[in-house]
């Protein structure tokens, strides 16, 4: 045995000089095993908790977005249905688009008091903020 003894030496010496530098660049842990495990834990339930909360925040804004859309589109068929009960502008081509209860009236009337009436139909329509009149008076032939 001590004639193996030198040649096994080099060998234990270079082990112990690796270990020891793989061991500098490491942090010591000193939690246990179960605190290492709970922290772990902890995190995933933190960032599960954020993405419910993002994904939630998320369908919220989408359906908001769709019922914004959908007032609008009752917005401008109200109004739509409102010109049409009157003589003077149902026979006539409105165009009317509706955006966040912001009404905007294209087209022609045939005089300047229709297309007055036209703004005060619309806006008595439920849910109407604003009015943009673009109608232009055009006397039928």
């Amino acid at each position: 045995m001590t004639r193996h003894l030198p040649r096994l030496l080099p060998v234990a010496a270079a082990a112990a000089i690796a270990l020891s530098l793989a061991a500098c660049g490491e942090r010591e842990d000193e939690r246990t095993i179960g605190q290492r495990i709970d922290s772990t834990v902890n995190q995933v339930e933190r960032k599960a908790e954020s993405m419910t909360a993002d994904a939630r925040n998320a369908a919220d804004k989408a359906g908001t977005e769709v019922a914004d859309k959908v007032k609008d589109a009752t917005i401008t068929a109200s109004v739509n249905a409102e010109l049409a009960k009157d003589k003077e502008l149902s026979a006539l081509k409105i165009d009317v688009d509706s955006q966040a209860g912001r009404v905007r009236l294209n087209g022609t009337a045939p005089d300047a008091k229709s297309r007055e009436r036209a703004t005060t139909l619309a806006r008595a329509v439920d849910g109407v903020v604003a009015v943009d009149n673009q109608l232009t008076v055009s006397p039928s032939r």
